[in-house]
Parts: C-alpha cells; sequence; structure tokens
C-alpha cells in the first residue's frame, strides 16, 4: 500500500519504525468484558524524503481519540506543572506581558499552563478538545473553547475579538493529523508582533535514545527543526528562536512570529539547524537504522523478566501512560509478566492497559503488594518517580528504566 506525506503530498518510501498492530495507547478498558472487543490499528512510522517530516502511516480519526473520556490530564504530573510555571514566568518576562495582554492555549488539557498566566492578572482562553479536561480547567478559572483548532477556529476568534500576544502550543504539534491547516491558524490568530511557540519531543533525541515508546497513534507526526520550519514557512509563519529543552527524553521549544515579523533569527536557532544536519537528519539512512535498534530494547527487558520470575520476584509497573502502553505492547508484556501497574490518575484507576491488560491501581497498592521490582515506563519522570517512591527500598524493592538500555536502580 502506498502513503502519500501529510503535509507536502510526496510519495512515502522509507520506513523508520513498524510496531505492529496496536490498540490506541489511551484506550483503557473498564473491564475484563472488554477485552473481546478491543481494537487494534497499524502503528508505522516513515519519513518525508521532500520534507523530512516523519509521521504514522495510518490516519485514526483524531475525534475518537480526543474525545470526552481521553485519559491524560497534565496536572497529575508535579514536575509537568514546575516546567509550566517556568515557562510563564520566561514567556511574561521576555515579552513584557502585562494586564492588557492575550495568552491563548491550544490544546489547554485541565489548564495546568494557563492557570500562571491568569494569577498574574493576564487575560487567558484555552482551546481544548477532550471536553472532560476543558470542564476542570474551567473550574480552576480558565476559560476553555471545547474545539479542535485550526484556521476555522482561528478566524472565529478573531472576528469574536480574541486575539493573541501569546498563542503557545504544547505537546499538540504531533498530534495534529492535519498539520498545516493547524499551523496556519496560529498565523490567523497571532497579533501583528504576537509569538506563538510550540513544544514538542524532538525526533533527533527520540532516535538517537532509541525512544521507540514515543510512538503512537495519537503522534500523527514527529519533529525536527528541520522539518518544522519547512512547515511553518508555508503557513504563514517564521521560526526565530529555538530552545532545546528536557520534557519527554528531550523536546523543542521553537518560537515563531508572523511571516512578515521582523524579530531576527537567535544564534540557538542557527546552531540547532548545525547540529541536526551533523547528526544526519538530512539522510534516510539515519532513519533506517532507528528501527533495527528496537528489538535489542525489547530482548533486554523480557529476559530481565524472565530471570524476575525465575527467581521468584514481583514486577509491578508505575506509570499508565502512552509512551508505557506502546512499550509493553511491541515487547509482547502482559498480566503475566507484570503484575500491576499504578498511577496517580483515579481516571485510569480499577481500569486495564490496552492491549497488555495489566490492572492499574492507586500508588498506595505499592504498600500492599510490596513488588521486587517497579518499573517506570514513563521513564522521562525516572527523577520525580523515585524521589516520591524512595519507601520500596525498604523492603528491597529496586526501580527499573528500560529505554535506551536496561537499569536497575
Amino acid at each position: 500500500m502506498s502513503h502519500q506525506c501529510r503535509f507536502c503530498s510526496a510519495p512515502l518510501t522509507t520506513v523508520v519504525a513498524d510496531l505492529g498492530s496496536t490498540p490506541w495507547s489511551n484506550s483503557f478498558l473498564p473491564d475484563a468484558g472488554a477485552i473481546a472487543r478491543e481494537r487494534s490499528f497499524p502503528l508505522k512510522v516513515m519519513v518525508c524524503s521532500e520534507c523530512f517530516l516523519v509521521q504514522t502511516t495510518e490516519n485514526v480519526p483524531a475525534d475518537e481519540i480526543f474525545n470526552a473520556d481521553y485519559a491524560y490530564l497534565s496536572s497529575y504530573s508535579t514536575s509537568w506543572l514546575e516546567h509550566a510555571k517556568r515557562y510563564a514566568e520566561m514567556m511574561t518576562n521576555r515579552f513584557g506581558l502585562s494586564a492588557d495582554s492575550t495568552v491563548v492555549e491550544v490544546a489547554s488539557n485541565d489548564g495546568y499552563l494557563l492557570q500562571y498566566f491568569a494569577a498574574k492578572g493576564i487575560s487567558v482562553l484555552g482551546v481544548e478538545p477532550a471536553a472532560n479536561a476543558a470542564k476542570i480547567a474551567e473550574s480552576r478559572g480558565v476559560p476553555t473553547k471545547v474545539a479542535f483548532f485550526g484556521k476555522e477556529i482561528a478566524a472565529a476568534l478573531v472576528e469574536s475579538g480574541v486575539s493573541a500576544d501569546v498563542a503557545a502550543a504544547n505537546n499538540v504539534l504531533a498530534h495534529v493529523p492535519d498539520i498545516a491547516d493547524f499551523v496556519s491558524g496560529f498565523a490567523i490568530l497571532l497579533k501583528q508582533d504576537g509569538v506563538s511557540t510550540f513544544e514538542f519531543p524532538h525526533i533527533l533525541a527520540m532516535i538517537k535514545g532509541i525512544q521507540f515508546d514515543t510512538i503512537y497513534h495519537e503522534h500523527y507526526s514527529y519533529m525536527s527543526l528541520l522539518a518544522v520550519e519547512r512547515i511553518f514557512g508555508a503557513c504563514g509563519l517564521t521560526v526565530f528562536d529555538v530552545e532545546e529543552i528536557p520534557t519527554h527524553g528531550g523536546s523543542l521549544r521553537v518560537f515563531a512570529q508572523k511571516a512578515e515579523g521582523t524579530r531576527a533569527a537567535t544564534d540557538r536557532l542557527l546552531a540547532l539547524r548545525a547540529k541536526e544536519e551533523a547528526f544526519g537528519l538530512k539522510k534516510m539512512a539515519t532513519y533506517e537504522q532507528f528501527g533495527t535498534q528496537i528489538e535489542g530494547v525489547c530482548d533486554e527487558f523480557k529476559a530481565f523478566l524472565r530471570r524476575a520470575k525465575t527467581e521468584g520476584k514481583t514486577v509491578a509497573g508505575y506509570g499508565a501512560a502512552a509512551k508505557g502502553n506502546t512499550f509493553l505492547n511491541v515487547c509482547g508484556v502482559n498480566s503475566n509478566d507484570i503484575a500491576f501497574v499504578v498511577d496517580r490518575s483515579d481516571i485510569k484507576q480499577g481500569k486495564l492497559l490496552p492491549g497488555s491488560h495489566i490492572p492499574v491501581y492507586a500508588p498506595s497498592h505499592i504498600e500492599a503488594a510490596k513488588p521486587d521490582y517497579l518499573v517506570i515506563l514513563p521513564w522521562n519522570l525516572t527523577d520525580e518517580i523515585v524521589n516520591s517512591n524512595e519507601y520500596i527500598r525498604a523492603w528491597g524493592g529496586r526501580f527499573v528504566v528500560a529505554i535506551p538500555t536496561l537499569q536497575i536502580i
């Protein structure tokens, strides 16, 4: 079956990773009775040799994924809230935001970020497709429009008197099937001298760290600065600065302005362009070698599970994260290998993980079950999770991280 690039329509010929067929990573099952009805979808990623956009080949309907029951809420991660607070401080200071300013966040989730701007007396508006998350944001005093953002919504907001001094989009660019329509909306929404920032996992970090668990159906695209500059340039925006940040195992924060904006390109931007080129992001071979490394990571993890079983040790997981579900399903792990997973989000507790069908409990279950090993599935939050669960060492418990190589902590 032939595939076309979701941005430039060029034929796709280079496979980055083929992860088989898996359920959606946030489609938790209410009980064992739902297993028979569970659906799986192909999870294959290719790279465009024209615009260098890395992308899934299947378009799973976004409105089926980001619906009223969407299971990801940002505020359950303490470190993510701290990240949001620092961002609000930085943007307020750098761009001189005041009570006369307006900050709009697209994919504002439960108001985790905009609450910090609102606390400064700055006018805020969230645009969020998942109704359950939007409702929580409203309860926090963050006005939120339930919608999928694009040119049409941007034009309607401007028509209603809302234009943005700052338009933020954190970890949403990857989640958009029609990336041109989405990015073009920011060119409409921004005031003449407004700034848009976009944060997304960096494909360079993903390849370097064998972070294949970052691939899931909700992530339609996997970004480099190289690809983003081409896409933005075609959609009425110009990138003028970029920051490398540690979130999600290595992300970029891109600063963009309207195409006619006057801010000059920073040294950081020029340096990252050179870094990506030196790494080989314009060469198809760089992407192809990523897929060959995945099997080794899974083999190492499964060997650990077999050893633990032979020794009569109990293995549990921490964090019912989307990336964890990709990891478990690609490695072929199930409830015979990992007894349970705990998560702070009460909307995941009492359910089964998609695909692996491992039960999810509240973190208090760790103390009751006293597992010998606790596998940290959202490895990007390793420090936070280790620090808050050091008590497992009282019974000899150890932490395990599987990517990029197996570590027992």
